[in-house]
């Protein structure tokens, strides 16, 4: 059974220390991205953050992530 409840874990973007809650699957998808494309979780997170614009950081990511695979994303 697949819990939807968010986790909370904490990223560093440029310096500041955030905190961003997502379901499991979506954490264990970005940091899949993030091994995949050789960069850091935080690396991947700033790299998101510059190029939002009016939804948070967690709605933003989710988005990529599901974005990155309806692309055909090979991490996973």
């Amino acid at each position: 059974m697949m819990s939807g409840r968010p986790e909370k874990h904490s990223l560093t973007l440029r310096g500041h220390r955030t905190s961003v809650s997502l379901e499991a699957a979506f954490w264990r998808a970005f940091r899949d991205i993030s091994e995949e494309k050789g960069m850091s979780i935080n690396a991947l997170a700033a790299e998101i953050d510059a190029s939002r614009e009016d939804i948070g950081l967690a709605s933003a990511i989710r988005v990529y992530v599901l974005a990155h695979y309806r692309r055909g994303g090979s991490a996973g």
